[in-house]
């Protein structure tokens, strides 16, 4: 019993010791009228720059960002074990700008190591800038790693990608973030070589007009998955990477690309291996030709579940592109598990209204294993497309559902892009997440729409796009019907639309 006791004891002991680290976690200040030389991190006497209060805290503590304008570089560096997150004290009124990489965070000889950046408003400062927004290098062996990047608006890189993680990283949290304008043949995220990244509750689009730029339709992907320095660093292959729960709408880049690629540099091994991708919403609301909403080019054991891809989306293909690239093997256990494919305007992959549907980009022998099983097809009441020249068709799905799911039609969308003078997003939203849930309503069915508990269980992602658990029998797509209600969003105003029933095959 004395045992027991003081196991009790001491676990309460922890437990206080735990809670009272959390509740007395320093806080430190940074401010436009700081000074690192000067100041000592208090609000009276705040420092100057992020860079300074990195290497001046100790573990576990926090960095309030004071509202205002940062021209420079941000360097993340040291090691937290315990972590240490830097935030914009209101959120996206603390601006990072740099006519160079606005945000690195190098391994090697200055490792970066358990910090979390939240809140800020981050971007290139004009057209003449270097490259990057933001780069995480992990030096070739892990020296950046348990990184999160959270509730940012990382926006307008006017040279190469907005987010590089590359070089041996693990650990990598992209969470809650709002994507958009990257330039040329570069992506918003850049995975490269890397182990561990969760991207999830993103929103990605482009609107270049918008930032008063050009859009020259010659931008990539937006989420980019590779490996193309072989065996320079740690890894061969990015691995165990997850992309769910994002929002991609609005695309502006090349007729090449795809939201959503695994693979592009033509390696003679798996570019990328064990990949999740899940309960994303990918919606056509543009007129601009994408490749196809997913591409794999060289790569193995990928799980494409539970998302809903919705709209008049014109395209090469308007499900998948599956090929190879160079010296490629194959692609190999490629899974398409409770999926929606929905073109309301009966255009299914055509470039335009009067070209020919296309449901997959698949040619034979480049794709060794697949498999296609409770998807969900609608093509506004028009055949669904069927090549025999392809690996894939659509009736390769032996318990298809060929439907109308009810979705509404993602037309006419007012793009969520920050409005700085306003303080709020476009679409009137206050925050990202506000934003995420306005779009995440062009994932509702319909009333009583055929995909309402439809779903293989056994494949089906455990959540839904906004994080609600799925119970009992499962819906197809990216959205769970709850049945008795809760805070889940309507169709947007006048989008709903009634479901239509074709055949449940």
């Amino acid at each position: 019993m004395r045992h027991v006791l003081a196991g009790v004891m001491g676990a309460v002991l922890l437990l206080t010791m735990h809670c009272a680290a959390v509740a007395w976690a320093a806080t430190y200040h940074v401010a436009t009228d700081g000074s690192d030389s000067t100041g000592n991190g208090s609000e009276a006497h705040p420092w100057a720059t992020i860079s300074h209060a990195l290497v001046s805290i100790p573990d576990g503590s926090v960095v309030e960002v004071h509202p205002g304008t940062y021209t420079g570089r941000v360097s993340l560096r040291g090691i937290y074990s315990n972590g240490v997150t830097v935030r914009s004290l209101v959120p996206y009124q603390a601006r990072l700008r740099n006519n160079d990489t606005v945000v690195t965070a190098y391994g090697g000889s200055t490792p970066a190591i358990g910090i979390t950046m939240e809140g800020f408003d981050i971007a290139h400062s004009g057209p003449d800038a270097g490259a990057l927004v933001i780069h995480i290098d992990g030096g070739g062996d892990n020296m950046a790693r348990n990184i999160t990047l959270a509730n940012n608006i990382l926006h307008d890189s006017y040279n190469n990608d907005i987010l590089k993680i590359n070089n041996a990283c693990t650990n990598i949290r992209v969470r809650g973030n709002m994507f958009y304008n990257q330039t040329g043949s570069d992506e918003h995220i850049d995975i490269n070589s890397v182990r561990d990244v969760v991207v999830e509750d993103n929103i990605f689009f482009n609107d270049f007009e918008g930032s008063g730029r050009v859009n020259n339709n010659n931008t990539s992907s937006y989420i980019l998955i590779k490996d193309s320095n072989q065996d320079d660093d740690m890894f061969i292959g990015s691995s165990n990477i997850t992309i769910r729960r994002n929002i991609f709408l609005h695309w502006e880049g090349s007729d090449g690309s795809n939201f959503v690629l695994i693979g592009e540099d033509g390696m003679n091994y798996y570019e990328g291996y064990d990949i999740l991708v899940e309960n994303n919403l990918m919606l056509g609301d543009s007129a601009n030709v994408i490749r196809a909403p997913f591409g794999v080019k060289g790569g193995r054991d990928i799980t494409f579940r539970n998302n809903t891809v919705s709209g008049d989306l014109p395209a090469m293909a308007f499900a998948m592109r599956l090929n190879r690239e160079g010296a490629n093997p194959a692609n190999k256990n490629i899974l398409f598990y409770n999926n929606i494919w929905v073109d309301q305007t009966g255009s299914m992959g055509a470039e335009s209204q009067s070209g020919r549907d296309d449901f997959s980009d698949t040619p034979i022998g480049e794709t060794s294993s697949f498999i296609l099983a409770r998807n969900c097809y609608w093509n506004g009441g028009e055949a669904i497309p069927l090549d025999p020249a392809e690996t894939i068709n659509y009736t390769d799905d032996p318990a298809r559902l060929v439907a109308d799911p009810g979705l509404p039609e993602p037309a006419g969308i007012t793009l969520p892009r920050w409005q700085e003078a306003e303080g709020h997003f476009k679409d009137g939203s206050a925050t990202i997440r506000d934003a995420f849930a306005r779009l995440a309503g062009y994932a509702v069915p319909g009333a009583a729409s055929p995909v309402i508990d439809q779903a293989d269980a056994a494949h089906a992602a455990s959540e839904d796009i906004l994080g609600h658990a799925r119970s009992g029998l499962p819906d197809i797509g990216a959205y769970e019907v709850i049945p008795d209600g809760g805070s889940e969003p309507e169709p947007p105003p006048g989008k709903g639309i009634a479901p239509t029933y074709l055949l449940l095959l």
